[in-house]
């Protein structure tokens, strides 16, 4: 299956150089190899130097959303059925120095913190069948990279490329691949993703949101709600609020716990106004 993936994607690369790069490239990432930077993949494929790798995804020329869509189409191909669901999420890559097109100090998930790191927004497709990635867009930040074009040469960044929320590049990816003919139900998201009233507008279903984290539905007749199971009881109505008067009137009352007492001492009594008096002998 690997073979037949590879034939499908060899014409986009002009030399064959790059063409066996992008094979070992490839296998590096299906390995076992714990860290998949061109260092560690070169080594795996038997490379004495990371330099044919760099060289392939920095210079070498190959059309990057051509693979990108040879690959959907496979995905497709091996994987569609009723029923496909397209995912979206989000993930950072860790990063030192400010030089990577698009890094900046930022949280990402994958360190549960603010990290100098990229961040990508990727799109997959699933099935009763499998799953697999069919999409990716970088992000890259408003302020710190879209507005600073001496930046955004030295990155590499092309001059049509401008800044878009991560809901947005999401859009952009379900679009494409609604366009691409890939038959799917179902998008769903976290809620930074459903929670996006232009993200829901754009899906042509606003109402039609429910929280599961999310399901944003694409386009088509959604199911109906469950039956409620037999036995069910339904929740008792939620109390009134109290009443003004009443509110005022529980207000009276000594507070459970002061700020500044320990709540397992028992509270001192009040000092009088006059200091006590010595006791005579």
């Amino acid at each position: 299956m690997f073979d037949q993936a590879m034939d499908r994607i060899a014409g986009r690369f002009s030399r064959v150089e790059p063409r066996a790069t992008a094979r070992a490239y490839l296998l590096g990432l299906l390995s076992q190899v714990e860290r998949k930077n061109c260092w560690q993949l070169a080594e795996q494929a038997g490379l004495s130097r990371p330099g044919p790798m760099q060289r392939m995804l920095r210079y070498a020329r190959w059309e990057a959303d051509a693979v990108r869509d040879d690959n959907r189409a496979y995905a497709v191909e091996h994987l569609g059925t009723d029923g496909g669901v397209l995912i979206v999420d989000e993930t950072g890559f860790m990063k030192k120095g400010r030089a990577s097109a698009g890094v900046q100090r930022q949280y990402t998930g994958t360190a549960g913190r603010v990290e100098n790191s990229q961040v990508g927004v990727f799109l997959a497709y699933a099935t009763s069948r499998g799953r697999a990635l069919v999409d990716r867009r970088l992000y890259l930040p408003e302020q710190s990279w879209c507005a600073d074009p001496e930046r955004r040469d030295a990155a590499g960044i092309p001059d049509e490329v401008r800044f878009a929320t991560k809901p947005r590049l999401a859009w952009e990816m379900i679009a494409a691949a609604l366009g691409a003919g890939v038959e799917a139900r179902w998008v769903t998201g976290n809620e930074a993703y459903g929670q996006d009233p232009q993200l829901c507008r754009a899906g042509g279903a606003p109402d039609r949101l429910r929280d599961g984290r999310r399901l944003l539905n694409a386009g088509v007749d959604q199911p109906g709600p469950h039956p409620r199971p037999r036995g069910h009881r339904r929740r008792p109505p939620a109390r009134h609020r109290l009443a003004p008067a009443e509110r005022r009137k529980r207000r009276k009352g000594s507070p459970l716990l002061r700020l500044g007492l320990d709540p397992h001492r028992q509270r001192q009594p009040t000092p009088s106004a006059d200091p006590p008096q010595p006791r005579h002998r």
